[in-house]
């Protein structure tokens, strides 16, 4: 693989004298990006179509991505539609703005669709390249305190986390205090200190208490123990010295009224707050997790930002050093975030985030088109600096101190001559990993840019993302739950079948090995026959799925585990051995409806886990089911490519056949022809020597000398004829050397076929199908009775 397929293409080099787009394309090394990156440019500079191209690059290359929206700008990262048809685009394009272009909707959709195909074709993407990025990662969009798109559940931010006490008190503190700041902050405290703030003080305390018995506290917890605290003194001070009783519960009403809220209700639902799910499906699929905040204000925005970087960086502390880019975290705008002078919750733990992260293969992208309110200092590790078009003149000195201060030996009045000449979707590359800096024209992005979007679009947006709500169970004490564990042997054993409701079909092993002892006892079987089906490209296929559930849970099964391919159906009889005695079954097995909630939870299950793998290559127009290896196919691809390469090279040799001919035949006429003039040549010279010595005998005997024209006129003859050599052996030589550039034609088309169609063999891409809800069959649902 070339290393421009590592890198990422963000766009082509711009001649800014000129100004016009180069050929040369810009590629961006995504380890670089662990020194962070740093774009602004201002409204309609083009620096949203820039990061979501950046961002397409990283799914394209399986990074996964956290993807912080304040705006809904980013939510646009699921709008790619391969097929580019006008009825994809239509249900996403605002009806105001078609009104203001006096269009309707189906007329914006159609000039839309063919912009955005024309933009791609120009750029050198296209479908293909759409239906990569729709299948490189897993897309989904997130609303913390919102269940409109899937909810987060912060109370993972509570837990005690695994790292010791002992060998990273000092990063555990910082990530309390950010925590405590963030909480305050929410429940109306403002200007707190962690060093002066009793109440941070106190709860800082009151956590570091609990985690460094490796005990997770949850708000309530933090409630009770604001009142009545575990802890005895706070420094030299008793407790309620430091911190009086009537003061600590006005601190908890307050922390109460938070939890007491409705609203809180969606901030403790949906997917928890843990950076390694967000990242990675349970089957190892790169995720792109957007994270949604236009809903909320910004209290609630702070907090809940604060508390995503404390589990990133928590996270990241659990992983291995690397020099290659594990994580992309994009922040659409920084601003009071990272201010140059306040300390906002946020501020503490992305610097350290700054400082840090590269070491565990973590890159931050950050954007401002606000370049005054942003504190450079924090930001002079960055090592990547994209500039867009500035408003203001200051927004474009403060930047320039910023880029002195995070890259020695900028050329202040250079970068100021460039920054000031940029267009739109122009930009000012820096990058410290090269040499100098480089102006580029960002490319077409394969998302369409529809827009910030609105909190009502998300489920429909999810809905386009295939992103489904995280089913999050609750925790069961292992003494709680109720489960037939017990082996035959053990358990009470009865003469009679067991009564099970009328609608569950029930199954017996047929042969147990001794049938005179043989005991029955109860496993779950659930067979279904799963269709996945495509139109682009043409596949169907079929798989059957057999789950065999021998330790039976009252509260929901784990069919994941219970899966059991090798499992003979044929095993299985109507009837039981007449000898047979039954373990005893408890009354929920029994009851039809927990039944029907099983069967439905099994389809559920494979509706939202289960896949198949398909290899195709489009380019071949071949394709193979699940039940061949990607080697294999990689072979077929081969073998396939082989035969357009025999194809290609004789039809090329038919075609230039008739070309060498025709060369050929002017090549043997123009031989001829240079032959004549060579006779006529020598004839005229033949015939003016002799003129001319006849002329000079004459003179030597003092004869009268005649005939001088006629000398001449020979001579002028010659002349001519040396010209119509001379012409016909130039035309000869220009046929001579007109075959031998058709033969070197042949030799580079031949091997241009070859080349394209062995790359093509390599062109092939592995296809995650999933089923829907109307192609699961479930063909087998009830008890099988082993023995």
């Amino acid at each position: 693989m070339s290393k421009e397929n590592n890198q990422f293409y963000l766009g082509k080099l711009y001649n800014l004298k000129k100004g016009e787009i180069l050929e040369k394309p810009l590629h961006y090394d995504p380890p670089d990006l662990t020194t962070h990156a740093i774009v602004t440019g201002m409204t309609g500079s083009g620096k949203t179509g820039l990061c979501v191209g950046l961002l397409e690059e990283a799914a394209l290359k399986g990074i996964p991505a956290i993807v912080i929206d304040p705006k809904g700008d980013l939510t646009n990262l699921v709008l790619h539609f391969p097929d580019l048809s006008p009825e994809d685009f239509k249900p996403w394009i605002d009806p105001d703005y078609a009104r203001r272009k006096h269009k309707s909707l189906p007329e914006m959709a159609s000039q839309t669709a063919s912009m955005w195909r024309k933009g791609l074709k120009d750029w050198g993407l296209g479908s293909k390249n759409i239906s990569a990025l729709k299948n490189s990662v897993k897309f989904a969009i997130y609303t913390p305190g919102s269940s409109y798109g899937i909810p987060v559940n912060i109370l993972a931010s509570f837990s005690a986390p695994a790292l010791p006490w002992r060998k990273n008190e000092e990063a555990l503190r910082e990530k309390i205090s950010s925590i405590i700041t963030a909480i305050l902050t929410l429940i109306g405290l403002k200007n707190i200190d962690p060093l002066q703030s009793r109440e941070h003080i106190l709860l800082s305390n009151i956590i570091e208490h609990s985690w460094r018995k490796g005990k997770s506290l949850n708000l309530q917890d933090l409630i009770m123990q604001t009142q009545e605290p575990s802890l005895e003194k706070m420094g030299a001070f008793t407790v309620n010295k430091f911190f009086p009783k009537k003061d600590r519960a006005d601190l908890a009403i307050l922390l109460n009224n938070f939890l007491a809220s409705p609203s809180f209700q969606s901030w403790i639902e949906g997917q928890p707050l843990e950076i390694s799910q967000l990242l990675k499906t349970a089957n190892g699929k790169p995720r792109h997790s957007i994270f949604y905040l236009a809903h909320l204000n910004d209290t609630e925005r702070m907090f809940f930002v604060t508390l995503l970087f404390a589990a990133i960086e928590s996270w990241m502390r659990h992983q291995r050093g690397t020099g290659n880019l594990r994580l992309l975290v994009y922040f659409d705008e920084i601003l009071g975030y990272l201010p140059p002078i306040a300390n906002p919750p946020s501020k503490p733990l992305m610097i350290r985030l700054i400082k840090q992260a590269r070491a565990f293969g973590v890159g931050l992208m950050l954007t401002t088109q606000n370049p005054v309110d942003v504190d450079y200092k924090a930001l002079s590790n960055a090592g990547t600096w994209m500039v867009g078009k500035l408003q203001t003149d200051q927004d474009k000195q403060r930047l320039l101190d910023g880029l002195e201060g995070a890259a020695g030996g900028v050329k202040r009045s250079e970068y100021d001559q460039l920054i000031s000449a940029l267009k739109k979707r122009v930009f000012l590359y820096h990058n410290v990993h090269e040499k100098k800096p480089q102006v580029f024209h960002t490319r077409w992005v394969m998302n369409y840019l529809a827009g910030p979007l609105t909190r009502t679009q998300i489920p429909a947006l999810n809905k386009l993302a295939g992103a489904v709500q995280v089913k999050v169970k609750k925790t069961i004490e292992k003494s709680q739950r109720t489960t037939i564990t017990q082996p035959a042997s053990q358990g009470k054993q009865i003469t009679g079948k067991p009564s099970l409701p009328v609608s569950v079909k029930e199954y017996f092993l047929s042969k147990p090995a001794d049938q005179e002892s043989a005991q029955y006892r109860p496993a779950l079987i659930a067979i279904a026959e799963v269709n996945f089906f495509s139109r682009s490209p043409s596949i169907n296929t079929s798989h059957t799925i057999t789950t065999l559930v021998t330790m039976i849970d009252k509260s929901g099964q784990d069919w994941e585990s219970n899966i059991d391919d090798a499992f003979d159906f044929e095993l299985l009889i109507n009837k039981p051995i007449i000898k047979a005695k039954f373990t005893q079954i408890p009354d929920w097995l029994k009851n039809p409806a927990w039944w029907k909630a099983q069967e439905k939870d099994f389809k559920q299950w494979i509706y939202e886990t289960y896949f198949v793998s398909v290899h195709v290559n489009k380019i071949l127009s071949i394709k193979a089911g699940p039940d061949v290896s990607k080697e294999e196919f990689q072979r077929q691809c081969v073998n396939a490519a082989k035969e357009k390469i025999e194809v290609g090279i004789k039809k090329l040799e038919n075609k230039l056949d008739k070309k060498k001919l025709s060369l050929q035949n002017k090549i043997e006429r123009q031989e001829l022809r240079v032959n004549k003039y060579k006779d006529e040549m020598k004839s005229r010279r033949m015939e003016m020597f002799s003129k001319g010595g006849q002329a000079l005998i004459n003179l030597a005997l003092k004869k009268k000398v005649t005939g001088l024209s006629s000398s001449l006129t020979k001579r002028r003859m010659l002349q001519q004829a040396e010209a119509k050599l001379k012409e016909a052996q130039q035309v000869q030589t220009d046929y001579q050397e007109e075959m031998t550039a058709l033969q070197q034609e042949l030799v580079e088309e031949k091997q241009a076929v070859k080349d394209k169609w062995m790359e093509a063999a390599d062109e092939h891409e592995e296809i995650k199908l999933t089923p829907t809800k109307q192609k699961i069959r479930v063909e087998v649902f009830g008890v099988a009775w082993l023995s």
